[in-house]
């Protein structure tokens, strides 16, 4: 026995990723957290300058060193966000972060602000998720319903019986076409068969 084949140096690594979906959007929505969240300190820390320069009229922003990130969000709200994002659907996970970068963009926020507007775009998908399975749901329930409603449709649509046309020859008829039709009163309408 040789002992390349105790050791796995022979076998290629394993490109497709071990973990499953859930995981991999929790993933990528808290990255997107995080990046934005630094972005958003970044841009405070340059409204802070701007803001100082403007006021003393002197720009020491050479001078000072910042922290590379100095807030960060709570143990408890970072576990709670990410179990909002697993209720995330992985075909969601664009479109959050899409919607997420757009309010960023069109408000923003201070850095505490960041993580509830992240929660306020996490909520509005779960919502619309819920909102499109309820619909799932009902259009399969009215397809079921219309199915057996329409075979009894296509049913009695095959039975109709006519009273005016007849393949069944009876003794009556026989009867009828050798008298002559009476005339009716004008207030009743007139019913012949045409042949």
């Amino acid at each position: 026995m040789s002992l390349a084949s105790w050791f796995r140096w022979n076998e290629p690594p394993n490109r497709i990723s071990q973990r499953n979906p859930t995981e991999m959007v929790v993933e990528t929505l808290m990255m997107e957290l995080n990046w934005q969240t630094k972005q958003a300190e970044k841009q405070q820390r340059e409204r802070e300058n701007e803001y100082r320069k403007i006021k003393t009229g002197v720009d020491y922003g050479w001078l000072v060193s910042y922290p590379k990130q100095s807030y960060d969000i709570s143990p408890g709200e970072r576990l709670q966000l990410e179990d909002m994002c697993t209720k995330i659907h992985p075909s969601y996970c664009g479109p959050v972060i899409l919607r997420f970068r757009q309010l960023i963009a069109e408000y923003e926020p201070e850095v505490q602000e960041v993580s509830r507007l992240f929660r306020s775009v996490l909520q509005e998908a779960a919502e619309k998720i819920k909102e499109e399975e309820e619909a799932k749901k009902l259009a399969r329930q009215w397809n079921t319903k219309n199915k057996t409603s329409l075979s009894l449709i296509t049913f009695k649509s095959r039975s109709r019986i006519s009273p005016f046309i007849s393949d069944i020859k009876t003794i009556s008829e026989d009867v009828e076409r050798d008298t002559q039709p009476t005339r009716r009163v004008w207030s009743m309408p007139e019913f012949r068969n045409a042949r």
